[in-house]
């Protein structure tokens, strides 16, 4: 089996209309709020969901080109294998961003430090938990020598379809 298809489940609301100029992660993005419209069909699945403060979206990038194996990433001028960074551009666009849930209206979720363009199809939804996801890191790679730049770096367009 070499393909695998999804359904989307929702769609993602932010201030954003276009990729450049959005931040690059969700910790660069702090305050920026939007929704996330589950499709009635799949809102019976947000049941307990309030009682997280945080959330995992997964996601497609509707919106990037198709991937290269090597990438320049935002906050570098060298090339990296792409599975060695977080670029949209990739073999399967799948995003991931960890916002804050602040409330839920039926089959809306309002949420904050929103990262991802407005109209960005939703694959699912995960409850964060500390205890499950946070480990001790050793090592973060090239990005170790690069982090210190993400809240000031912005999409600049080079991973959109044009």
């Amino acid at each position: 089996m070499r393909e695998v298809t999804y359904r989307f489940i929702g769609v993602i609301h932010s201030p954003f209309k276009e990729p450049k100029g959005i931040p690059i992660q969700p910790s660069a993005a702090r305050g920026i709020k939007g929704t996330v419209e589950v499709f009635p069909e799949y809102s019976q699945g947000l049941k307990d969901i309030e009682g997280f403060s945080h959330i995992i979206l997964i996601y497609h990038f509707h919106l990037a080109k198709p991937g290269k194996l090597l990438v320049r990433p935002y906050m570098d001028d060298e090339e990296h294998g792409v599975f060695a960074t977080r670029a949209p551009s990739r073999p399967n666009p799948v995003g991931l961003s960890i916002v804050r849930l602040l409330s839920v209206e039926g089959n809306v979720l309002h949420i904050e430090d929103v990262d991802i363009v407005d109209g960005t199809p939703l694959l699912d939804i995960k409850p964060y938990v500390p205890e499950f996801d946070v480990r001790n890191v050793e090592r973060t790679g090239w990005l170790e020598r690069k982090v210190h730049k993400l809240p000031k770096a912005r999409d600049d367009g080079r991973f959109v379809e044009e």
